[in-house]
């Protein structure tokens, strides 16, 4: 009879020769395509016409990346090459294996304020419109089902596209004075790039609906008590690093389980029942004997 170790190895081993696309629906793939009248060239073309700003990743050793929205000038408003950019970086951290967690945050003590309206304003084209909506789309959905914890570090203020960017981390934190506002009723909108329908996910219909019809200003203690951020951060002139601190209380461990983690959490929330219990069993299968399991039971580890 083959001793437990031998055996969990095995399994280990045998479930990582699934293909991948078994494990999880696939990340990259788009909500949109041709067949929905989505021309992301001909979008991402029109797009590369407003510069301005940046979206900048640094990944760090402790598999924390900093994703930093950066145009101050416009309160970090995305125009269309950072639009491009954020697509560029979140497919990025697909691809970084050995990531874990993700913080998003704004350059110079503010979080977001929607798009550049000078890119709004010319592409005010139904057609165009809707490309954008669905380029944006896309990219927040690609960046929700990221197998990494992610966190919006709210400072200043969250507007418009940027309340609606905080939606597609799993979790928000603010600074004390800073702000959550879906504007889009002022602008004669609503959410376009998914906010609305992650709102719901997050709050329930009725609170959602408050805040998009009433374009509340939602301040960090009300945010608090309606269930949208985790915690308000203290006054502090650091809440970079006191976010990583936060952070890292949710990383802890190896970048396999921690993935893990986030992977299974993607599948409740995304699949049906059964087909969601089918990919936990999956996931379930990729730890199962692995080395973070073996010297978790080699040390005889108890719950604490």
């Amino acid at each position: 009879m083959c001793c437990f170790p031998e055996m969990t190895g095995f399994l280990w081993k045998s479930f990582h020769r699934m293909p991948n696309s078994m494990l999880l629906m696939q990340r990259t793939m788009s909500l949109y395509n041709h067949a929905d009248g989505f021309e992301e060239k001909e979008i991402k073309k029109k797009l590369q016409q407003f510069t301005g700003g940046s979206v900048n990743l640094s990944k760090k050793e402790d598999g924390i990346g900093i994703l930093t929205l950066n145009n101050p000038k416009l309160m970090n408003a995305f125009t269309g090459t950072m639009m491009i950019e954020l697509q560029e970086k979140v497919a990025e951290l697909e691809n970084w294996e050995d990531g874990k967690g993700l913080i998003i945050h704004g350059a110079e003590n503010t979080f977001c304020s929607g798009s550049d309206l000078n890119a709004v304003k010319l592409l005010s084209s139904p057609k165009d419109g809707m490309n954008m909506c669905m380029f944006m789309q896309n990219t927040l959905t690609r960046l929700m089902r990221l197998p990494l914890i992610t966190v919006a570090l709210v400072q200043g203020k969250a507007l418009g596209g940027g309340a609606e960017l905080t939606t597609a981390c799993d979790f928000r934190l603010m600074t004390p004075e800073s702000e959550i506002r879906f504007v889009h009723k002022q602008m004669g909108l609503v959410p376009g790039w998914g906010g609305a329908s992650r709102l719901v996910q997050i709050l329930g219909s009725s609170p959602a609906l408050k805040l998009l019809s009433g374009a509340v200003k939602v301040h960090p203690e009300h945010a608090v008590h309606i269930g949208l951020i985790e915690a308000i951060l203290s006054p502090s002139d650091e809440p970079l690093e006191e976010t990583c601190t936060w952070l890292k209380l949710h990383t802890k461990g190896p970048a396999e389980v921690i993935r893990a983690v986030k992977k299974v959490v993607v599948a409740g929330r995304e699949l049906q029942l059964e087909m969601a219990l089918r990919t936990e069993m999956k996931i379930f299968g990729t730890v199962w004997g692995g080395p973070a399991n073996l010297e978790a039971l080699t040390q005889r580890l108890k719950h604490k």
